[in-house]
């Protein structure tokens, strides 16, 4: 290690924090970064993807599908993630949350067919896809849809 090599930690040192347009000693006073008159030095300028009065691209392509206004966003749970509850246990959305296995619902809860189950489940969801349900009752369990 030399003099020469010397550096300050890392993260010790902050980028300064300046007020813009407060004087010449500033550094950034008067015009405050915006240069001398012209459309980009006055307020109101252009909004970002304005191109000077040409259709912007934005508008020039086409637009593509629609937006089904009655989807269902569920939050999914696969059945590998319930052989953490006890066995003959009763699972649903708010045991779910409890056991933070879910953050939030969204518009309600499915139950998906990954994995393996091997403990007897009432499980009680929003939908169920097939192979959960075949899953769950091949268990001894039952599904119920709320």
């Amino acid at each position: 290690m030399e003099l020469s090599n010397l550096r300050p930690a890392e993260g010790s040192k902050h980028k300064a924090n300046y007020r813009k347009g407060r004087g010449h000693a500033s550094g950034n006073g008067k015009t405050a970064g915006y240069g001398h008159k012209g459309q980009k030095a006055r307020s109101g300028a252009p909004r970002p993807g304005f191109e000077g009065g040409q259709m912007p691209l934005y508008r020039r392509l086409p637009k593509r599908g629609f937006t089904n206004i009655n989807r269902v966003d569920y939050a999914e749970v696969n059945v590998s993630t319930l052989n953490r509850f006890e066995d003959g246990a009763v699972v649903d959305i708010q045991t779910l949350l409890d056991a933070k296995v879910l953050k939030k619902t969204l518009g309600g809860v499915k139950i998906l067919g990954r994995g393996e189950l091997t403990k007897k489940l009432t499980v009680k969801a929003n939908a169920f896809s097939e192979t959960a349900k075949q899953k769950i009752e091949a268990c001894g369990g039952t599904c119920e849809v709320i």
